[in-house]
């Protein structure tokens, strides 16, 4: 498992947690940088300032890491949107979107009164000019990132829909997972973080191993996330007699543990991350 540097104190949270986020695919996939600087056209040292918060990588970047890691790339994306929108708030913060010296230059040198024989009321007129596209740019970044987050709150990572009677209804169906409780009924159902969910674990007709909260047997989730595949994790260590404590949906240290004991009893790479090897495990 890599030993990364701590991330700067000054980092803007929502930069911050698409760096983590970063860091745990890389390490999940088991590529080394330099692996990585082939396989997405972007330099070893470019993803090293990437990984380690010294400065925020283009889209494209994101997009190649996802597809070098072989995951969908919709959350990553959604994630720098959110990272991107942060920088702008302020000067000082990696994530910020710089402007290049002929844009900076461009800018100031353009628009009626910049020219040397401006009079004064042709330079108030552009600098209140230049004031209101500054505020419209303030405006549409804060509406992008009330509209990012609340994407990000209400889809789950594994893209699962809203449950029924309690229950989770899988991305690629219109019914609640094989053999829950809630199959065949109806009714609204939101997820609430925190809950202590109920664990009732049984073997699906496909002869793999089901709690009912999602049937995702790749999804990528790890310390931080907050979803229904979490809850279905927690679920099946219980059933193998690994308590990650609560089954509430929060991915945390206690659940990591769980998940370490688990991959080292399956003799899987330890990191405390469920993916592919680990849910094969749970599902048996």
């Amino acid at each position: 498992m890599s030993r990364w540097k701590q991330l700067p104190d000054s980092l803007d949270p929502r930069v911050r947690q698409l760096a983590v986020q970063m860091r745990r695919i890389k390490d999940h996939s088991g590529l080394g940088l330099q692996a990585l600087a082939a396989r997405t056209g972007y330099s070893r040292a470019s993803w090293d300032r990437y990984l380690n918060g010294r400065s925020l990588p283009p889209q494209e970047a994101v997009a190649a890491l996802a597809r070098a890691c072989d995951i969908d790339p919709a959350r990553l994306l959604a994630l720098h949107e959110v990272a991107v929108a942060a920088g702008r708030g302020g000067p000082g913060n990696p994530g910020r979107a710089a402007e290049t010296d002929a844009e900076t230059d461009a800018g100031r040198d353009s628009g009626p009164g910049s020219g040397p024989d401006s009079g004064p009321g042709e330079q108030e007129t552009a600098g209140r000019g230049r004031r209101w596209r500054l505020f419209a740019v303030v405006l549409a970044s804060a509406v992008l990132v009330t509209a990012v987050i609340a994407l990000l709150v209400a889809v789950p990572w594994d893209g699962e829909r809203d449950r029924t009677d309690g229950r989770p209804v899988s991305a690629d169906a219109t019914e609640p997972a094989p053999g829950s409780p809630g199959e065949g009924t109806k009714g609204a159902f939101a997820f609430r973080a925190g809950k202590d969910y109920p664990c009732r674990v049984h073997r699906a007709a496909d002869g793999l191993l089901y709690a009912g909260y999602s049937t995702t047997r790749v999804g990528l989730i790890g310390k931080g996330s907050a979803e229904w595949a979490v809850v279905e994790a927690q679920c099946l260590l219980r059933h193998h007699g690994l308590s990650p404590g609560t089954a509430d949906g929060a991915f945390g240290s206690r659940t990591e543990r769980a998940v370490e004991r688990l991959q080292e009893r399956a003799h899987l790479r330890v990191d405390g991350v469920v993916g592919e090897d680990t849910w094969g495990v749970l599902r048996k």
